[in-house]
């Protein structure tokens, strides 16, 4: 019969055991107490409140200002394409009109967070397609409600896929500032970036293309610390109301979209391509 001796394997099993009883008892104590691990998934933010409030751009004009409203000469159309974007507090947009003012393009917002849709998006998304138009859907970015993933595939599921019929844009990512607390979404910049980085990944991965990005320079020098991970690959959408398109993000050698005014006719929001048409049915195309 086998005699134990200190040191044996058998006591050495043992006390292993006894040793990873014990830390996992310790790790279970420690997920349940405030700011560790266990209690990440408390820390995200309630879904929007009012998310009919928020639509590319509301935030900017509130912290930027709108410069008066200020409508450039438009260029010739072989230098830009007018276009317009909207969300439900446009309602039932006339596109017929917009049509004969030499719109040729449009954004609509399909959703904000994982909790919303636009009631008016079916209108407004087959309305702008259906009178000629090139269109697009974009999604309003709430990074401190849930993951940029979450966000993208929801965003997917709900109006922002994609088919190459030569009349669908790129989806777009709405990032500007928080409607309903800190400006940041109470992330790092480092925070932020890889928020992004996830959101887009996600929606390259479901449709196949790299979405737009609608932000401001001035929210984007704040919040991402002027990051210059996305000029790549992601085309540059950017508001500014005045006389001309500013100073661009970190990145980016040129905007493919600019949102010159928030008072234009018909809907408020107008926007100018940064090429000629056969450009922009390029960017439909993929």
């Amino acid at each position: 019969m086998p005699v134990l001796r200190s040191g044996s394997p058998h006591r050495s099993v043992r006390s292993r055991a006894s040793v990873a009883g014990t830390l996992l008892a310790t790790v279970s104590l420690l997920i349940g107490l405030p700011g560790t691990a266990g209690a990440a998934a408390g820390t995200r933010a309630p879904e929007p409140r009012h998310p009919e409030q928020d639509w590319a751009g509301s935030q900017i004009a509130k912290h930027e200002g709108t410069k008066g409203g200020v409508l450039p000469p438009l260029p010739s159309l072989t230098a830009s394409v007018e276009g317009v974007d909207v969300s439900s507090h446009n309602g039932n947009v006339a596109w017929s009109t917009l049509w004969g003012a030499g719109v040729k393009f449009a954004y609509v917002k399909a959703t904000e967070s994982t909790s919303y849709t636009n009631p008016s998006f079916a209108q407004q998304y087959n309305g702008s397609y259906n009178s000629g138009m090139i269109r697009g859907s974009y999604h309003f970015a709430t990074p401190d409600t849930s993951s940029g993933a979450a966000q993208a595939n929801y965003f997917v599921d709900h109006g922002g896929g994609w088919s190459k019929d030569g009349k669908t844009l790129p989806g777009a990512l709405d990032m500007e500032y928080n409607p309903y607390g800190a400006t940041c979404y109470g992330l790092s910049a480092a925070g932020l970036v890889n928020w992004m980085k996830d959101w887009f990944a996600t929606y390259k991965a479901r449709t196949g293309r790299d979405a737009v990005i609608y932000t401001s320079t001035s929210w984007w020098q704040q919040c991402t610390g002027n990051s210059g991970a996305f000029g790549a690959t992601n085309p540059l959408w950017v508001p500014r109301y005045g006389s001309s398109v500013g100073e661009l993000p970190a990145g980016w050698g040129f905007h493919t979209i600019w949102q010159y005014t928030s008072t234009g006719p018909t809907v408020g929001d107008h926007n100018r391509f940064n090429g000629a048409y056969d450009r922009l049915q390029a960017l439909a195309n993929g």
